[in-house]
């Protein structure tokens, strides 16, 4: 126990003398945590719209106006030429063209209907689907006034039909930044976790200092635990900061859930990304070999967790890669306990996969760490 003290006291001193090691550990997340909520939103907004007007009648100038009101579009051209709307489409200067036709609100009073034409940029295709998916409701619903303004309401025969009511359970206001802030938090301990330490390791090996430890009496589990120990704690600490600071005063987010239940689960998950670290140490001689490998690790972690896109939605060989990553199962976990206030035996199962994922890890990397005396 003395030696394990001694080598978290050389750990601690040597993590707070590295001037440039501490910002990147303690600042450089939460301004991360700060900045990628605001900017991590699913919800499209500001599309630009051309909008190719032939009419020019009160009819098309309403349902102009209509489009612009919902807060979706901006107007980035407006005029009676398709061919000049079609250049801005070509110019990346407009995301959507719609074309009223000529004798629009002469049609729609005499025959009834009308036709009109949307052209969407579908580079990208999320912005493409939602873009046009809001322009035809609110066309719709536009043409849903019209119809109530020649009729009489009252008269409209109502259709029978199934009326939905719909009630947003965990996150009523629909705030993303409430789904987005507990995956975010874990994917910021998992890079401080696992790159750090194995950062730290790798310079040892550099400079030549692990070389003088591995030729002293100190047992192989005492330097492993004195590697991982300080970055355990530097990941509760900054897990604290975001929980607290950043998501309960910036972003108003409070855990519906046990926050013993919640630092439980963060304990073993950050064994088991610690034990990633020191694999990779192991394997790496250099700092730009290990800082090369963990990135593709974090890559293939982040990206495969079901942080941005939902795991259900992935063809089937992704979902096998996912649920064989231990960060899903913290970000499924977080979520629960934090929006639904999940208990333990909700999680239970993910807490077991967690507690196997940092034996399997923890136990490759001590068997690949040689130690000569």
């Amino acid at each position: 126990m003395r030696t394990l003290l001694f080598l978290l006291k050389k750990e601690f001193r040597q993590i707070f003398r590295n001037k440039a090691l501490l910002p990147m550990i303690l600042v450089t997340p939460i301004i991360q945590l700060l900045i990628m909520p605001l900017a991590a939103d699913y919800e499209v907004k500001n599309i630009n719209i051309a909008i190719v007007d032939h009419d020019h009648s009160p009819y098309s100038q309403n349902l102009v106006s209509a489009i612009i009101a919902s807060g979706y579009f901006k107007l980035g051209y407006f005029g009676n030429s398709y061919d000049a709307a079609f250049k801005t489409l070509e110019d990346d200067k407009s995301d959507v063209i719609l074309e009223i036709p000529n004798g629009f609100e002469k049609n729609l009073v005499r025959e009834k209907r009308e036709n009109l034409f949307i052209a969407v940029n579908a580079i990208n295709g999320t912005k493409a689907n939602l873009g046009g998916a809001y322009l035809a409701t609110i066309i719709s619903n536009f043409n849903n006034i019209i119809n109530i303004k020649w009729n009489n309401e009252a008269a409209i025969s109502k259709p029978a039909g199934i009326e939905v009511t719909s009630s947003n359970w965990y996150n009523p206001y629909l705030n993303y930044r409430f789904f987005m802030v507990p995956g975010i938090l874990v994917s910021l301990v998992t890079m401080v976790g696992a790159y750090m330490c194995a950062l730290n390791i790798v310079k040892e090996k550099e400079i030549g200092t692990i070389e003088q430890i591995n030729v002293t009496p100190i047992k192989k589990h005492h330097f492993i635990l004195g590697k991982l120990i300080p970055f355990w704690l530097i990941g509760i600490f900054i897990f604290s900061v975001g929980l607290f600071i950043v998501g309960q005063w910036v972003y108003g987010l409070v855990p519906l859930g046990s926050y013993f239940l919640l630092y439980l689960f963060l304990s073993f998950f950050l064994i088991a990304v610690l034990g990633i670290g020191l694999l990779i140490s192991t394997y790496s001689q250099t700092q730009q070999q290990a800082m090369s490998l963990a990135f593709f690790c974090m890559m293939i972690f982040l990206l495969m967790s079901g942080l941005f896109t939902p795991i259900e939605s992935m063809p089937k060989w992704a979902q096998v890669i996912a649920y064989c990553n231990p960060v899903t199962y913290f970000i499924e976990s977080i979520r629960m306990i934090i929006l639904k206030g999940s208990t333990f035996t909700d999680i239970k199962i993910n807490l077991f996969i967690i507690i196997g994922f940092g034996i399997f890890f923890n136990g490759w990397a001590i068997l690949n760490y040689k130690k000569t005396t």
